[in-house]
């Protein structure tokens, strides 16, 4: 008699969540890593999540996607491989996007960084998100030179 079990389709395990509710995601390419991330992201920050990856697309028609270190990455449409202009990435009480050149957007995102030319923006449970002024800074930034990483 067939096993009918391995006809089943294994189901994925659900990815681990790190510090601060950050999802545990492969290292890859393309749309499909980027949709587990946000698929894995916790609670309200999932739809967070997806707003800024819808917002990011419509902003820069054919942008290129991958996750690395955790965090999703957008490249510009023309620019080389690993080039990035902005990401995302869970904490406990926000999701942060960093500009890589967004010390030289107008006007720069609020929060400051170590780095001289990185700037983020945190958005909260309960903030309402500027839509326009987010995709102003990431037209922006997908113009700027994209950060190698």
């Amino acid at each position: 008699m067939a096993d009918k079990s391995s006809n089943t389709p294994a189901k994925a395990a659900k990815p681990v969540l790190l510090s601060g509710g950050n999802p545990q995601i492969p290292k890859g390419h393309g749309e499909a890593p980027v949709q587990a991330y946000i698929e894995a992201m916790p609670g309200w920050k999932q739809e967070v999540g997806r707003r800024l990856d819808a917002l990011i697309e419509r902003a820069v028609p054919g942008v290129q996607k991958g996750v690395k270190w955790n965090s999703p990455l957008y490249g510009a449409p023309d620019a080389p491989p690993d080039h990035w202009f902005v990401s995302f990435h869970c904490f406990d009480r926000y999701v942060k996007v960093t500009f890589f050149q967004g010390a030289s957007l107008r006007p720069a995102p609020p929060e400051t960084s170590k780095y001289p030319d990185i700037r983020y923006f945190h958005i909260h449970e309960d903030d309402a998100l500027d839509e326009t002024q987010f995709a102003d800074w990431v037209k922006q930034a997908s113009q700027l030179p994209n950060e190698k990483m």
